[in-house]
């Protein structure tokens, strides 16, 4: 059984562009590719939860939806740094910056960004 998130991009170039280098700052990987679409995993292996990105069937554009979210995990706060300065770099638009975020839990660290589509993405480290 596979447990996935889909994802639409506008630009499947520059979205492509921008998980690469995001996903790789927490250890995930391109996993497969076909025209249009692109999966990610931990590692780029079989296992796990899987990230799909895809330009729409209907060819329609692609929207974010409001409210909606995929949260990574990240193993340091240098983790949630790196992710956040890479999504900056790569097309990505700031929606929280690397910090405590205490109204969630003592521990938690988190930054926020949208991808090159408007998507929402958040980087936690809740040691």
């Amino acid at each position: 059984m596979e447990v996935y998130a889909t994802l639409g991009a506008t630009d499947a170039a520059a979205t492509a562009t921008f998980y690469d280098a995001v996903l790789s700052t927490i250890g995930w990987a391109m996993q497969s590719e076909f025209p249009g679409w692109r999966s990610y995993t931990r590692g780029g292996g079989e296992d796990g939860f899987k990230l799909w990105l895809c330009t729409p069937f209907d060819g329609e554009p692609a929207g974010a939806g409001n409210g909606t979210m995929i949260g990574f995990p990240a193993v340091s706060h240098e983790e949630v740094q790196a992710f956040h300065a890479a999504a900056l770099a790569h097309g990505g638009m700031d929606e929280g910056a690397p910090g405590p975020r205490p109204h969630y839990g003592p521990n938690w660290y988190s930054a926020y960004v949208r991808d090159p589509s408007g998507n929402k993405l958040s980087i936690v480290y809740d040691s």
